[in-house]
């Protein structure tokens, strides 16, 4: 109701009985038989969230979507579940389809050859179980599992879906390892864990799976990475993640890498061109880096960086904001 109609209103209001008011405005009227007012003829949306029903999504135009979600370390299918919500919040009427990834919770310290293995053996068995066309294929990761996704798609058995890749977001993603990080905290504790779990995983991300630093895994991944496939690569690090350093969130040189003159650094350089030369050189392809930054209390999680490793996943602020403001365009 706009301004003009309320002040008449009141006025008259003032200059009638109640009872006479009452029943003398049209407009009263409407409002007192539950009739809504609106300067606006038509409602803003008129699909409401979660209750749109599968029937109509099968007959969305830009067809099916299907987004596979990957946990990191120690992680479980629910890592990811705030982001599937706020997908779902910000695509009403959309068909998308969620794969939360579970083969490899609760072992997620054997190699990366082998969690590949069931990663590629779940996608294959959900699109046949669920007799799913997708149109557009999107990947979802954090920490470890943004590793797993890459060594998956360089498998032949996902050959068919490169052509429908449309976005990659990778939540704090050791691309390049966990070489070159400052804490030394951090390095400890994750040498002790992987002597303790022994760890195939935790070895090849530090690069002392081989003897020449040419032949371990990260080095090799690097040289057959699929992410120019993407519409969209979208990777996100933190400074206040003491667990994955922010270069290797970001896929880029620090001081470290480019002063060392060993072995080391010449092939940590050569996996930065690597994995960032298809994609500058692919044409359609958008590459973006942000850098987040979590208001986190002073707590012990905070000091060695956990807290700012898991925010993302747990941070319902977060989420929101970077879905909202940033990430959701990503996924139309």
């Amino acid at each position: 109701m706009r301004e003009e109609e309320q002040l008449r209103l009141h006025k008259r209001a003032h200059s009638l009985g109640y009872g006479d008011f009452l029943n003398s405005s049209p407009s009263v009227q409407s409002l007192r038989s539950n009739v809504p007012l609106s300067d606006y003829p038509t409602l803003a949306s008129t699909l409401p969230y979660f209750h749109i029903s599968d029937e109509y999504r099968l007959f969305s135009p830009e067809g099916a979507h299907l987004i596979i979600c990957v946990h990191g370390l120690d992680g479980n299918a629910a890592d990811l579940r705030l982001v599937k919500t706020y997908l779902e919040l910000g695509l009403p009427g959309a068909h998308l389809d969620f794969l939360m990834s579970e083969r490899n919770q609760g072992d997620t310290f054997s190699d990366f050859e082998t969690m590949t293995d069931r990663l590629v053996a779940e996608i294959l068995y959900h699109i046949e179980s669920s007799g799913l066309n997708p149109t557009k294929v999107s990947f979802i990761g954090h920490s470890l599992g943004t590793i797993i996704i890459r060594s998956a798609l360089t498998r032949p058995q996902l050959r068919p879906l490169l052509s429908r890749l449309h976005t990659f977001l990778s939540l704090s993603g050791p691309h390049l390892g966990t070489l070159y990080n400052t804490s030394g905290l951090v390095n400890a504790g994750m040498w002790f864990m992987q002597k303790w779990k022994k760890s195939g995983s935790l070895l090849q991300l530090a690069m002392k799976d081989s003897p020449d630093v040419r032949r371990s895994f990260m080095f090799r991944l690097s040289q057959k990475s699929n992410l120019q496939k993407f519409k969209h690569v979208l990777l996100c690090g933190s400074a206040q993640d003491r667990y994955v350093p922010l270069h290797s969130a970001r896929i880029e040189l620090c001081k470290a890498a480019v002063r060392d003159p060993t072995d080391q650094g010449a092939a940590y350089r050569e996996m930065v061109h690597n994995i960032l030369y298809p994609v500058m050189s692919a044409s359609g392809v958008s590459l973006v880096r942000y850098d987040v930054h979590h208001a986190l209390p002073p707590t012990a999680n905070a000091l060695i960086g956990r807290a700012a490793h898991i925010a993302v996943l747990d941070s319902e602020l977060f989420i929101e904001k970077f879905m909202l403001v940033a990430g959701l365009k990503y996924f139309r």
